[in-house]
């Protein structure tokens, strides 16, 4: 038995992003039509070629997908957010609520096989079939909130795994951990009041959303409770289960490194999920367009070997890697010796800097809510 499953679908690179950068063309605004949507899903065909060709998928277990039911979707959107993309997605498509986000027709159907992806391979790690996977999807899904789709997202692929986990086969604890460069602002809007799911959000200080992400915010009524028992407001000794770790624009390996030692291994280890779904970005990298992170491949490599390590000390290994931002391919890989190291290694990022760990720093007092030593039962 191979341990690690993989999910890729020729079907996910057809998805429709039309012909423009980011914003409708508009030739009254200056907006050219354009071969590419920066979220065009070619980067991620790329990505599965090169798994392919380097025979890195004669290690996996293949898993064929078993497209989500809408019942699946609906435990996290809204029915009319549902019912508006459906009814687009049969006519000439639409756009996902924020107008940089363009679906095409056929669109809803590529959308609930990504969905069900996240499930088949949550099912396939929890029946042990595998030990951990890596599901390669598009569209991506951790921007998409219960009334609507947002940044190049229809539906909350993670958030759709975790509340299957939760709902229907019964776990009583599951963590979300998003090491998109993005803010996972879904899942954080999802669960906000949630006990039964952590979401932990590794991200670029105010890259986007904006008006998300801050790591003051950490959930109310039972998100801020211990073991789904919804406690009085006027309670303080109660656990956060939104943890929100935003880094500076320049952090690299360095800082990556030192915020899953510091605070995202240790918040894993006192939470002690039966399942952990990674929200997992490309996008931090020193190449990317959408962002001024400086992560190299090595980094990635480490990233990955950290959360393997932590749900192997939790003792389970159950891993589901979702894939989520992967704006251009360039700088990473982990397949083979990176051809971009001897130019990407010496600039500025790779190391820890005082700056980026004073960041870090000031988060760790989060974590203590999270122990269930500082855990004391209201007097109800």
């Amino acid at each position: 038995m191979r341990s690690t499953g993989y999910i890729w679908d020729a079907s996910f690179g057809w998805w429709d992003t039309g012909a423009s950068p980011l914003m409708p063309s508009d030739h009254r605004l200056g907006i050219a039509p354009h071969t590419h949507h920066v979220a065009h899903p070619d980067t991620k065909r790329r990505a599965h070629e090169l798994i392919e060709v380097t025979g890195l998928l004669d290690h996996l277990q293949r898993l064929r997908i078993v497209p989500a039911q809408e019942e699946d979707v609906l435990r996290v959107h809204e029915a009319h957010y549902v019912e508006r993309v459906k009814r687009e997605s049969d006519l000439n498509g639409g756009d996902c609520g924020d107008t940089v986000s363009p679906f095409g027709r056929g669109a809803f159907d590529l959308a609930m096989k990504g969905a069900g992806a996240a499930i088949t391979m949550l099912r396939a790690v929890l029946d042990g079939s595998i030990k951990n996977g890596y599901a390669l999807i598009h569209p991506p899904g951790h921007h998409a909130e219960p009334a609507g789709g947002r940044g190049f997202c229809m539906f909350n692929n993670g958030a759709v795994c975790a509340e299957y986990a939760v709902k229907k086969l019964g776990f009583k604890k599951v963590a979300i951990v998003d090491l998109d460069v993005h803010h996972g602002n879904g899942a954080e809007k999802i669960f906000w009041s949630r006990s039964d799911v952590l979401t932990i959000s590794v991200h670029q200080d105010r890259c986007f959303p904006t008006d998300s992400g801050f790591a003051e915010a950490r959930g109310v009524g039972n998100g801020l409770g211990y073991k789904g028992v919804q406690h009085p407001p006027l309670w303080r000794h109660c656990r956060k289960l939104i943890l929100n770790i935003p880094l500076p624009p320049g952090s690299g390996n360095g800082a990556y490194d030192y915020t899953l030692k510091t605070i995202v291994t240790p918040a894993l280890l006192a939470y002690r999920p039966e399942v952990i779904i990674v929200a997992s970005g490309l996008d931090p990298n020193i190449m990317d367009p959408l962002a001024r992170q400086c992560v190299t491949a090595d980094g990635f490599v480490s990233i990955t070997k950290q959360m393997m390590d932590v749900a192997h000390q939790l003792g389970h290994d159950r891993l589901v890697y979702l894939q989520e931002g992967i704006e251009t391919l360039a700088g990473v890989t982990t397949l083979k010796d990176d051809p971009y190291e001897h130019i990407l290694c010496p600039q500025h990022g790779s190391n820890l800097e005082s700056w980026q760990k004073d960041a870090v720093d000031s988060l760790t007092s989060h974590l203590d809510a999270l122990s269930p030593k500082n855990h004391r039962s209201p007097r109800l």
